[in-house]
């Protein structure tokens, strides 16, 4: 098995923590036993997050980006638990920026208890560890008070039938949030203060949402660069022609140079995915594929036939090759 954790993530040396973050959690996603039922997603998944953790202990470089949640607090405040969720969204939302209602479940003070777990008359137990005697055998055989009970024998409870003692009770929460533009699959959202609720003790848990992006029929996102595939018409390419691109941004128009009638690459600059921070907007590139004619009328031959006849009077500069066999073969 491949041992270079650069190799294993798909990320190249000097990659930022964050961008390293993101691979991270989308392959640890894709690999995790419990979604993957591929039969090695168990070692890919001990694998990448061996890559993970040793490339984390490698000197990160001075402009690592920030990340979108901010860092931790560095003073030390006990806090109740945080919640982490997915966010999915589409493509155009990601990139503009949106609005969203999420739904999850919390944990909150039972109203019956005040969250102190206990209500209601006193119950007597008899202590399970002694039976009640309040004494248990140690080691040499001797007799000395229950540790459980101390010494009691029994137990006085009010326990909160509400909430069976937990002082908890499980609450539905929505919330409306704004998914900031030009984020990635991969990054977060902190909401400060939206995890478990604290108490007296505890100050409140944050709310993290973890950003996926839903497939999209057209666009591939790669970095934050978008790709797709777009067909045009071969007379278009020979000739150049102004050719109509849809973008995130809208449909824009573009000159395609003149040149042979086969497969080209795009790379337009700034026009794919949008940046964020100090983070440059991605390309738009597409891959335009030749179409040829695969029928014509009347008039769309005759029209072919005058301008092949226009190439053939300058042949020497529009068709070399034919022009070349001509000349060769004596062909008049």
């Amino acid at each position: 098995m491949n041992h270079d954790p650069h190799e294993i993530l798909g990320v190249s040396p000097g990659t930022t923590p964050a961008e390293l973050k993101r691979v991270y959690r989308r392959l640890a996603m894709r690999w995790h036993p419990d979604r993957s039922d591929h039969p090695q997603a168990t070692e890919r998944f001990k694998a990448i997050n061996a890559a993970y953790e040793q490339l984390l202990a490698v000197d990160t470089p001075d402009d690592a980006e920030a990340e979108t949640a901010p860092a931790e607090p560095t003073e030390s405040v006990a806090r109740a638990a945080d919640i982490r969720l997915n966010l999915e969204v589409s493509l155009e939302e990601a990139a503009a920026g949106c609005r969203q209602t999420i739904h999850y479940t919390r944990g909150n003070a039972c109203p019956t208890c005040d969250g102190s777990g206990e209500h209601g008359m006193t119950k007597t137990r008899f202590c399970g560890g002694c039976h009640g005697s309040g004494r248990v055998h140690d080691a040499k055989r001797k007799l000395v008070p229950c540790e459980d009970c101390g010494g009691r024998g029994f137990f006085s409870e009010r326990i909160c039938p509400d909430c069976g003692g937990s002082g908890r009770e499980l609450a539905d929460v929505s919330l409306e949030i704004r998914v900031p533009h030009g984020m990635l699959p991969g990054d977060d959202l902190r909401l400060a203060g939206q995890g478990e609720p604290g108490d007296d003790e505890l100050a409140p848990g944050d709310l993290y949402l973890t950003l996926n992006i839903r497939s999209h029929p057209l666009y591939q996102l790669r970095g934050r660069d978008l790709h797709f595939a777009m067909p045009v018409s071969a007379l278009a390419m020979i000739a150049g022609s102004d050719i109509e691109i849809p973008s995130l941004a809208g449909i824009f128009s573009h000159f395609l140079e003149a040149g042979p009638a086969g497969r080209r690459e795009l790379r337009l600059v700034g026009k794919g995915f949008p940046g964020r921070g100090k983070k440059q907007a991605g390309d738009l590139v597409v891959e335009v594929t030749p179409v040829f004619p695969r029928q014509l009328n009347a008039r769309q031959r005759k029209l072919l036939l005058q301008a092949n006849a226009a190439l053939l009077d300058d042949a020497a500069e529009a068709l070399p090759e034919i022009a070349a066999w001509r000349a060769a073969y004596k062909v008049d």
